[in-house]
């Protein structure tokens, strides 16, 4: 599997609030959260792992160059005003994304249990029907979630901004994609769209086959308090 991770945002809202490491170096259960991230990624079957910083994340930069890792390690640095111009800057930086090969892309504030994306990325690599496999949740932990409705078999539907009464998940901010997702990309950033949820629209209007992929939980970590929340989740503290 070819892992990416967005770490380019600013983390504003943690800084506001006293925080003042790098949101990617922030520490959960006495690791640092990209760390935390890519010491998952690498015990799940991994090809290749990109990463995207800010041209301000100088601490973040010296501690990627700090790791050993068993497979190449592409580093993007480059200010970006979204996590979809995020996501494409990405998507030039890895010849592996462009290639027969999937890939799994996530922010990196996006906190799960090791488990439950052993089971994801399992399920993602068996599947040779879909063009992509979503993880999603029932869990409602961001401030305004992407709804994802999904038939019986688990095949999505449509992506809303409110519920309705199909809609039993919300979006768990992990996707797995393969090479067809990377020519609507394309499209979108030619148009101007530039949200992920409006990516996920454009995939499936382009008649892309996305699998929804239930997890019982994920959260993020976006303000100060969201951290000892995220511990409490990972059962590193009471």
């Amino acid at each position: 599997m070819n892992y990416a991770i967005i770490a380019a945002g600013e983390g504003s809202r943690l800084v506001q609030e006293g925080i003042k490491l790098p949101k990617p170096l922030v520490k959960l259960c006495g690791r640092p959260m990209i760390g935390r991230l890519i010491d998952i990624f690498m015990r799940n079957n991994p090809e290749s792992l990109c990463v995207i910083v800010n041209e301000q994340m100088t601490q973040v930069r010296e501690y990627l160059g700090s790791l050993e890792l068993p497979v190449p390690l592409r580093l993007v640095v480059k200010s970006t005003p979204s996590s979809m111009h995020s996501f494409h800057q990405v998507s030039k930086a890895f010849p592996e994304a462009a290639s027969s090969g999937k890939f799994c892309l996530t922010t990196v504030d996006t906190i799960f249990r090791e488990d439950d994306f052993a089971r994801y990325i399992a399920a993602f690599e068996a599947d040779t029907t879909a063009d992509g496999c979503m993880a999603v949740t029932p869990f409602v932990d961001d401030e305004k979630p992407l709804y994802v409705s999904a038939g019986p078999d688990m095949r999505i539907t449509a992506f809303t901004d409110t519920r309705r009464d199909d809609t039993r998940f919300v979006s768990g901010g992990v996707y797995g994609l393969t090479s067809p997702a990377l020519q609507v990309l394309d499209d979108c950033m030619a148009r101007g769209i530039s949200r992920m949820r409006n990516y996920q629209r454009a995939l499936l209007d382009a008649g892309l086959s996305l699998r929804a992929f239930p997890i019982d939980k994920i959260v993020d970590v976006d303000h100060a308090g969201d951290i000892a929340g995220a511990e409490a989740f990972l059962g590193c503290i009471n």
